[in-house]
């Protein structure tokens, strides 16, 4: 399809355009359906306020939508939004306007001064420690087959600290067995990389394959590694199912699912020494002050510090 720029300057125009360049620019489609749903919701704002077209919006009108939005209450519990949801809606507009101005639709980007909110830092929910993810483990082994497969696909979670979605997109031949090893495609922003995973993972998995992907297998399993009980590749939301039922069975009481064997995989790492940079190769973050949240999370060497040398903790019973 070839990209036309908008035949007039009405938001909706000019939003439909934007999108259609982020998806020229190879944008995932999780991306971009994102960013059209949080631009809906600021074109919902702007027609409540007789804005319809994409030259009114200046720094006047963002700092007006930040109001908003600060002052907005969730209808379900009266909660405010996080700051990293304010951060994103504004930011997804700011964007907006600058790729306009980029592709000369727009003559002037009169938002370009608008300050963005900070967005703090906010820690992980509380993490799986080493004794919980093997509790967590040890629930699977009451379901059979079914059971081997949910134990490869938890194990491969907590050894490789890979995202859902890098789970969810794994192939037959990603595994490196004799290597000990994942081959990621394509993880977030695009990049190809490797992971080490541990033997006893790959002996999960080796038997997986063995035992019960052949029972599962039909003409819709294509090369995925991990096949769902229809024989389809899981789906996000069927991974996130799977691992929160065995956390609620283990009566381990922290929330979450696929994120906790990640979270859990680099404070354990960090608990145990573990170089922050590796860390970050091991995540596949591209910012190092993303990596730095599990330096806050683990306690490991502070308790050790704290115990060593706090008056308080030094004193005897």
């Amino acid at each position: 399809m070839w990209l036309t720029k908008p035949n007039s300057l009405t938001l909706s125009n000019c939003i439909q355009y934007y999108l259609d360049v982020c998806r020229a620019k190879g944008q995932s489609e999780n991306t971009v359906v994102s960013k059209e749903a949080s631009l809906s919701l600021f074109l919902l704002w702007t027609k409540g306020h007789g804005i319809v077209d994409t030259t009114q919006i200046d720094v006047e009108v963002l700092d007006n939508y930040q109001q908003y939005l600060n002052q907005y209450r969730k209808a379900r519990h009266g909660g405010p939004l996080c700051r990293a949801t304010i951060r994103y809606r504004l930011t997804t507009v700011k964007v907006f306007i600058r790729t306009l101005y980029i592709k000369e639709v727009l003559v002037v980007n009169s938002t370009e001064r608008f300050e963005l909110p900070k967005n703090g830092r906010r820690l992980p929910k509380p993490v799986l420690s080493e004794e919980e993810v093997k509790k967590v483990l040890k629930q699977a082994e009451h379901y059979g087959l079914k059971g081997v497969r949910d134990t490869a696909i938890m194990t491969t979670y907590y050894a490789s600290g890979i995202r859902r979605f890098e789970l969810g997109t794994l192939a037959l031949d990603d595994v490196d067995f004799e290597q000990c090893q994942l081959r990621v495609n394509q993880g977030k922003g695009f990049k190809d990389r490797y992971v080490p995973i541990a033997k006893d993972t790959c002996s999960w998995i080796y038997r997986y394959l063995k035992e019960v992907r052949p029972t599962l297998g039909n003409a819709y399993s294509g090369k995925a590694l991990f096949l769902a009980n229809n024989g389809k590749p899981f789906r996000a939301a069927q991974l996130s199912e799977l691992v929160a039922k065995y956390i609620k069975l283990a009566d381990v009481r922290k929330s979450g699912a696929c994120n906790q064997y990640r979270h859990a995989a680099a404070t354990h790492m960090v608990d145990h020494g573990a170089d922050i940079r590796h860390v970050q190769e091991f995540l596949g973050h591209a910012d190092l002050s993303t990596t730095q949240i599990y330096v806050h999370v683990s306690m490991a060497k502070l308790k050790e510090v704290y115990n060593r040398t706090h008056p308080a903790a030094r004193i005897q019973d």
